[in-house]
């Protein structure tokens, strides 16, 4: 029910908060599964007889993983948000994000605290901790950003936040079909398709929002642009910081996660066909989408017709 003027009850707005901090408690799934214990860290002379235990991965290796879930519970706060009426309801934006950031603020400092405790007390340990720290919680902010983008904003601009958690989708999707760690002498049947989640997930939002606006138009151009580089920017940084040589070489970090990136950008199989996929799921969602206005315009001017006679 709303009231006049269209904003839901003051009554509901206990779901949100809720809602938000289960969002981010779910898209911790993929490391939950492993069983949450902490990796085996660079820097440690020998692994403890007791590895306690991390809500977040805190390590290079897993770092693409960590940004990958937090950006996901932006996502999916956003859309269940978006669902129960966020956009027409007074503090439910904010009362989502609180949930959000509570469960993964909580996460990263406890991540980071146990990490740290865990390593020598040498400066290059505090170096190490606090570039995995602000990296992590440069993706929390992303991920709040999805969240407000996905849950409040116009259409335009809600398809921007969900192309950004559909690339992430698919990082998160390939970790829970092949936990890290796991050993697997044979590759799934369901990790080649992870590469079309994110294309398709983008283009099923373009579909969503339509293209009858310029700024629908602009947001859907964003999204097929997000689709192509976001996973080159993944791989690139990816390399980058999971290569234990390249944390002693900063500028050669740099130059291998460029390097990196443009072969990732410009590899046809890496790149063009979820390029063409996205283009294509939103072509045939637009082509759906306009059969369907069509023929409820139809109906409409029948049942005018009708009622005329």
């Amino acid at each position: 029910m709303t009231d006049a003027s269209g904003a839901r009850p003051a009554r509901r707005l206990w779901v949100f908060a809720p809602v938000g901090a289960a969002a981010a408690l779910v898209a911790l799934l993929p490391w939950l599964l492993t069983g949450g214990r902490m990796p085996v860290q660079n820097l440690w002379s020998e692994i403890p007889a007791d590895v306690p235990f991390v809500l977040l991965p805190f390590h290079p290796y897993t770092a693409i993983l960590a940004a990958a879930m937090l950006l996901v519970g932006g996502a999916v706060a956003g859309i269940a948000g978006r669902a129960l009426g966020a956009p027409r309801t007074r503090w439910a934006t904010l009362l989502l994000l609180g949930g959000l950031l509570l469960v993964q603020g909580a996460a990263v400092l406890q991540s980071a605290l146990t990490t740290r405790a865990t390593l020598p007390d040498r400066r290059d340990a505090d170096l190490y901790i606090t570039a995995l720290t602000v990296g992590t919680v440069l993706a929390l902010l992303a991920a709040a950003g999805v969240l407000v983008l996905v849950a409040r904003a116009p259409r335009a601009g809600a398809v921007v936040g969900l192309s950004v958690g559909a690339v992430a989708a698919g990082t998160w999707l390939a970790a829970v079909i092949v936990p890290f760690g796991s050993v697997s002498q044979e590759v799934p049947a369901l990790l080649p398709l992870v590469q079309w989640v994110a294309p398709v997930l983008a283009g099923a939002a373009i579909a969503w929002a339509g293209i009858r606006s310029v700024g629908r138009v602009v947001a859907a151009l964003t999204a097929v642009l997000v689709v192509w580089i976001g996973p080159a920017v993944l791989t690139g940084v990816g390399y980058a910081v999971g290569s234990r040589v390249m944390w002693n070489d900063p500028a050669g970090m740099i130059d291998g996660a460029i390097h990196v990136f443009g072969l990732a950008l410009l590899t046809p199989e890496l790149a063009w066909r979820p390029l063409a996929a996205c283009v294509v799921t939103a072509a045939i969602g637009l082509g759906i989408r306009a059969v369907v206005h069509r023929r409820s315009r139809r109906g409409s001017s029948g049942e005018e017709l009708r009622r005329d006679a």
